[in-house]
């Protein structure tokens, strides 16, 4: 049998973009001396490119030019599915959303694509209904842009991971949607609970 299953894998493009879009907070991945750097970071996707900007006092940094290898995998949403909601007799599985990328990183040295660049980000991430609007005359944004550097990967392979019942007949399939999304909301509400 070949793994990952063939029906838990979406190679359609715009799928994974979307996710990308809905959930920007990227892990990426550089491997240097068979040793793992691995930094968190949101992410913007523009024209098969993904952008971003790194702290120059991170250590990962240093790898983020000369078109260096690089992986980025992003986390969609993600459940523990009990049999209990299936109308057919199943056994526990656990559904999510993931990609994985790889790609090539190249630095940006532009300090005004840099500064462009962050007011992008901030009106992506201020979207559907923005309340603040990062100004190009902010004196704190000209003060930081020392401390940041730019960098985009081009993308070179994409790889979607969409395990969501898909081996189970419809209404199973549509039990397991709903599970997903009432646990994630769940989810979300009992750990901020227990945390603040």
């Amino acid at each position: 049998m070949k793994y990952p299953p063939k029906h838990h894998q979406d190679s359609d493009i715009s799928h994974i973009i979307a996710v990308i879009k809905a959930y920007p907070l990227a892990t990426i991945i550089s491997v240097v001396d068979n040793t793992p750097l691995i930094t968190h970071l949101p992410l913007i996707y523009e024209n098969g490119k993904l952008i971003g900007h790194i702290d120059i006092y991170n250590p990962q940094t240093e790898y983020f030019k000369d078109n260096n290898d690089i992986t980025v995998l992003f986390s969609g949403p993600q459940c523990y599915i009990s049999p209990s909601i299936y109308s057919t007799t199943q056994l526990p599985t656990y559904n999510y959303i993931r990609i994985h990328l790889k790609g090539k990183v190249t630095a940006i040295e532009d300090k005004d694509a840099l500064k462009q660049s962050l007011i992008t980000m901030t009106e992506f991430l201020e979207n559907p209904n923005p309340k603040y609007t990062l100004d190009p005359d902010n004196p704190r944004l000209d003060a930081n842009l020392s401390y940041i550097k730019m960098f985009e990967i081009d993308i070179t392979h994409w790889e979607g991971k969409f395990k969501l019942s898909q081996d189970k007949k419809t209404s199973d399939m549509v039990a397991a949607r709903e599970e997903l999304i009432r646990a994630n909301q769940e989810s979300i509400r009992e750990f901020l609970d227990n945390v603040f």
